[in-house]
């Protein structure tokens, strides 16, 4: 008798590769003609990305260049939440944070897909912030895969691959 394979579904960012992009940005807007004079800053105000401008129109241009940095560096921007642009005194201001983890009514939305739409051998189970799916054909594992993997709510990774 064969065993159980199992992979883990996860949604993990490289936070090295996010400074990264955020240093480049913060390079390419402290040198960009139309960021002079507009007080456009990017930066880590603890686990939250703070970016400024004097305009609502300034601050999502900053914003889009920090989006074009993480595109750069592999990073999907389904794994970058950001709110929107308010003023605080003179300023505009837009926060951003980066999501790692798959939220629990995340989780159960994944693992009602794979109990309606993968094959019927896949099981699959919530582990904290990431899932496991099992089942003992790596052809249905597979299956499973490529079924989420157009799952367009989150970055989602599959690690471990087991048989």
């Amino acid at each position: 008798m064969a065993g159980e394979s199992t992979f883990d579904v996860v949604s993990k960012v490289d936070k090295q590769e996010v400074a990264n992009a955020l240093n480049q940005a913060q390079k390419e807007i402290a040198q960009r003609y139309d960021f002079k004079g507009v007080g456009a800053e990017i930066d880590f105000s603890g686990e939250k990305i703070l970016m400024k401008a004097n305009s609502e129109e300034r601050v999502k241009a900053v914003l889009d260049v920090f989006q074009s940095k993480l595109i750069k560096r592999g990073i999907s921007l389904k794994s970058l939440e950001e709110g929107e642009p308010y003023a605080s005194g003179k300023e505009y201001r837009l926060e951003a944070s980066i999501k790692e983890g798959i939220a629990q009514d995340l989780a159960k939305k994944i693992n009602k897909i794979i109990r309606d739409e993968a094959p019927k051998s896949v099981k699959s189970q919530i582990q904290g912030d990431e899932l496991r799916v099992t089942s003992k054909s790596r052809d249905d594992l597979q299956a499973t895969m490529a079924l989420l993997k157009d799952f367009d709510e989150a970055d989602l990774q599959f690690v471990n691959f087991r048989s």
